[in-house]
């Protein structure tokens, strides 16, 4: 293909040549260059001519940038190509506004512009506000308790609980009586079930801190605080040792340890305070287990007599204590052992409450394991009451009211049962043990009572119930018990049980001080005195605080046995701590205790000393 030079006369290279020549002269660097004027221009200057039928001339820089419009006019070229008057545009060209037909054919929604909307971030705290203010509402207007504690519970958000207490207090505390006495209703229903006790006592530390602003909307607010938190301490949902620690956290100043000296002085340490305050205002929607005991009693024995099954199932729905019912299942069946006739007539009744949904299944099963749990007692007076069950429970299986898990259950968690029934009745005995030696001091006859139970597995919660007990009394039977030690670890007890019982008391010591508020420093006065008695080595405190949670209350009680112990003239002190002492060294002290312990060992019997 010939270059399109070809079609240029001599004449018309020359000027070409010149062109181009002044235009690298003018421009020498596109950055740089100021001048206005571009290669097209300089072009235009020169009036190039092309002979008739020819191309115009397209070698060289300037020539690709002409364009010629049909009038024979030369056009400046736009910056990014598209044309002027009379010209197709741009390939894509976006200067104009475009819209979107959605009824086009070829419509996409992908093409739709993007549109952002703001929304705000939602604190959860504040939606469990709001909706705790909601629950709260229905519960004043329906008195009812369940509804309100499944509401809670299917909110969720339980460290949140303590708002709710707050919450539940305070509104009542700017309504009548009967919404107090409700609050306080439902608080006894929700604790530990629903909420664990430590928010419950955060839940009214927080209303001690609020009750200045509330002081302001409530007139009396300290006062009815003040009854709220004596309440709380009647039904036992706040240990008495709350108002001694709360005291601690607030400004003598403060209306909330006003609160507090006021609940202690005025209404706990009333006569009768207990009976005063269920009654303050009104109690008329408190029932206490008796009562409503009573009311299932008297339900099953009245319907015995007229054997009205669907009035007796409609009594059953209004007693409103639908997680109450396994006791309705239990005392059934109890009565059904205690006479043949009503026999029928009980399974009958069990049979249709189930089938109406009257008493769910989770409850028949456990009124049917609580009884089972307590056959041995009743067969005391009712000596076929293991037959009868046994003749009742596959029946109750075929029927469809009683779930078929109850006997693999039963199954499965016998031998369970059958240890947790052994330990329960240890408990039992050695509580009665250590009384009795409080009262006498008799050490040997202490010891014959242990042989005689023969379980020295248990030996480690006997020490924790030893020491238990004696924090909660005097010096007298604190140094008992420390005496009585030393006794049981030369006669009966292993390093090992001492060490493991140690464990159990300081693992447990946070609840303990719930009702012993000095448990920490006692418990660690124990531990020491176990080492000064020989009954422990020092290393042993190491094994225990090893078995201990990190940073737990019951391994700050080990540091401070060590550092009683590592104190100056330790062992002289720790030994008259609780008055246990005479005077003598800490050796003379040994010395007469091992004398003791060998004539004991000889003669077995302590009468003389």
């Amino acid at each position: 293909m010939a270059s399109s030079e070809g079609f240029l006369t001599d004449e018309q290279r020359e000027m070409l040549k010149i062109a181009s020549q002044n235009v690298e002269t003018a421009l020498p660097s596109p950055r740089l260059s100021s001048s206005p004027k571009s290669p097209t221009t300089l072009l235009s200057d020169h009036q190039l001519k092309v002979p008739a039928g020819g191309k115009a001339p397209t070698g060289g820089i300037a020539v690709r940038h002409v364009r010629r419009s049909h009038s024979g006019k030369f056009i400046r070229v736009k910056k990014d190509g598209g044309g002027g008057k009379g010209t197709w545009g741009k390939l894509l060209d976006t200067d104009g506004v475009s819209h979107i037909d959605r009824n086009d054919p070829n419509y996409d929604s992908g093409e739709e512009p993007y549109q952002l909307v703001g929304s705000t971030i939602s604190d959860p705290l504040d939606e469990y506000k709001k909706a705790v203010v909601s629950i709260i509402e229905e519960y004043f207007s329906t008195s009812d308790v369940e509804v309100a504690a499944s509401d809670l519970k299917d909110l969720g958000s339980s460290e949140y609980h303590p708002y709710f207490i707050k919450r539940l207090v305070s509104m009542a505390m700017d309504r009548h009586d009967k919404e107090k006495e409700m609050a306080s209703v439902l608080l006894s229903a929700l604790y530990a079930d629903v909420i664990n006790p430590p928010l419950i006592r955060d839940g009214f530390v927080m209303l001690l801190e609020s009750v200045d602003d509330l002081a302001v909307d409530i007139l009396d607010a300290v006062d009815i605080l003040a009854l709220f938190i004596a309440r709380a301490v009647v039904d036992e949902i706040l240990p008495p040792a709350f108002l001694t620690r709360a005291k601690k956290t607030l400004p003598e100043s403060s209306k909330g340890y006003q609160v507090l000296q006021i609940a202690e002085k005025s209404y706990l340490s009333a006569p009768h305070h207990a009976e005063l305050l269920e009654r303050r205002w009104g109690g008329s929607t408190h029932v206490t287990v008796e009562e409503m005991k009573k009311k299932i009693a008297d339900l099953l024995r009245e319907y015995v007599e007229n054997g009205d099954t669907f009035e007796a199932c409609r009594c059953i729905r209004e007693l409103g204590v639908s997680f109450f019912h396994h006791e309705v299942v239990k005392r059934a069946l109890v009565l059904a052992m205690e006479i043949q006739t009503a026999e029928p007539l009980m399974l009958k009744l069990l049979k249709e409450a189930a089938e109406e949904g009257v008493i769910s299944s989770s409850q028949m099963v456990k009124g049917f394991s609580r009884l089972a749990e307590s056959l041995d007692d009743l067969a005391l007076d009712i000596p076929s009451a293991k037959t009868l069950f046994q003749s009742i429970v596959p029946k109750a299986i075929s029927e469809g009211w009683l779930d078929a898990s109850f006997t693999k259950s039963t199954g499965e968690d016998g031998e369970a049962q059958n240890e947790d029934r052994k330990l329960r009745q240890y408990k039992k005995e050695i509580v009665t043990i250590i009384h009795e030696y409080f009262l006498s001091d008799d050490i040997p006859e202490l010891i014959r009572s242990l042989e005689d139970l023969g379980l020295p597995e248990f030996n480690p919660i006997f020490l924790k119930k030893l020491i238990t007990l004696a924090m909660d009394r005097k010096n007298r039977e604190k140094e008992m018990a420390s005496v009585l030690l030393s006794a049981l670890h030369i006669e009966i007890f292993s390093t090992e049980d001492i060490v493991n019982g140690f464990v159990m008391l300081l693992e447990s010591a946070e609840d303990t001080a719930l009702d012993i508020l000095d448990a920490s420093n006692e418990l660690a006065l124990f531990l020491a005195r176990a080492v000064i008695d020989d009954v422990l080595v020092p290393l042993n405190l190491e094994e225990i605080a090893s078995k201990l949670p990190p940073n737990c209350s019951g391994s700050e009680t080990v540091r401070m046995a060590r550092s009683l112990i590592s104190a100056r003239h330790a062992g002289e002190r720790i030994l008259r701590c609780w008055g246990g002492g005479t005077g003598w060294a800490v050796e003379d002290a040994k010395d007469k205790i091992m004398k003791l312990l060998e004539e004991y060992e000889n003669v077995g019997c302590l009468d003389s000393f």
